[in-house]
């Protein structure tokens, strides 16, 4: 395996794991670095979906207790049950509305103008979100979550589809101005994560199997392994930010980011693939 495309590979692992669960749009980030790392074939594609699993497997080790207690606990506790009912009734509005609008945003999103308007109108939210969210908090924890509380969420995360607005971002956005208390928001978000991204990965691998081979291991092996090690260090970083911080710096970072990406567009100084 050529040792460049090892390299480029790394860098998207990271670009991946640092942005996956911002609110920051790790596929506006990707089509930004692939463009010019001139990493942005079909194969790019996939790539970039399938090293999500390394990000999730991030999540899964953070999150174990809370997780395996649930399933252990799953026949004989009621706050068990709710708790993987509302993942389930989550992920549900993207699994349908992604099947059903997979190739429309493929073919018509995936474009300059609209990663960085999703970027720009994005931060203008969260600057708004975190001005009500004082005043609107009636969820303070997961566990308080009922079941139109996760649907609600589920459909704003159809938003994240949206190159450049972020699944993290709509989630998280979406359940402060809902109700949701930040830890709440950010850390349903990231229960979410676990069944969106899986289920996207495996679509886009079985989707795109021709397009690979057994010598493309050695990079997708590589952009799995330090995606994983990214995320972990930014969702445990995130969790200790939110705690004693606001979404504002990623408000006016998106702003900054969208503009970027624009100049790169207008100037002509990355081509952006289609």
């Amino acid at each position: 395996m050529d040792p460049l495309l090892l390299l480029k590979a790394a860098i998207m692992g990271v670009v991946e794991g640092l942005t996956e669960f911002l609110p920051v749009s790790s596929t506006g980030h990707l089509i930004l670095t692939g463009a010019l790392l001139d990493f942005a074939d079909a194969k790019a594609k996939v790539f970039e979906i399938a090293i999500q699993s390394g990000a999730i497997l991030a999540v899964v080790i953070v999150y174990w207790r809370r997780l395996s207690d649930a399933v252990t606990q799953l026949p004989r506790s009621a706050e068990a049950r709710r708790f993987v009912l509302n993942v389930a009734i989550g992920f549900l509005p993207a699994a349908v509305i992604g099947l059903l609008a997979y190739k429309a945003i493929k073919a018509h999103l995936f474009n300059a103008p609209v990663v960085a308007a999703s970027f720009i109108v994005g931060g203008f939210i969260i600057l708004w979100a975190e001005r009500r969210q004082d005043t609107q908090v009636r969820v303070e924890q997961v566990d308080q979550m009922t079941a139109w509380d996760a649907l609600k969420v589920g459909l704003v995360q159809c938003l994240g589809m949206i190159p450049g607005t972020s699944r993290s971002g709509a989630t998280i956005i979406g359940g402060m101005l809902l109700g949701l208390s930040r830890r709440a928001a950010t850390d349903f978000s990231f229960f979410l994560a676990i069944p969106t991204l899986v289920g996207a990965g495996a679509y886009s691998l079985w989707k795109e199997w021709a397009l690979l081979s057994a010598a493309d291991l050695p990079m997708f092996a590589t952009g799995f392994v330090v995606s994983f090690l990214s995320a972990w260090v930014c969702v445990r970083w995130l969790l200790r930010y939110i705690a004693t911080h606001r979404f504002t710096a990623f408000a006016w970072y998106r702003i900054a980011f969208g503009l970027l990406v624009l100049a790169t567009h207008w100037g002509g100084w990355v081509h952006w693939a289609d």
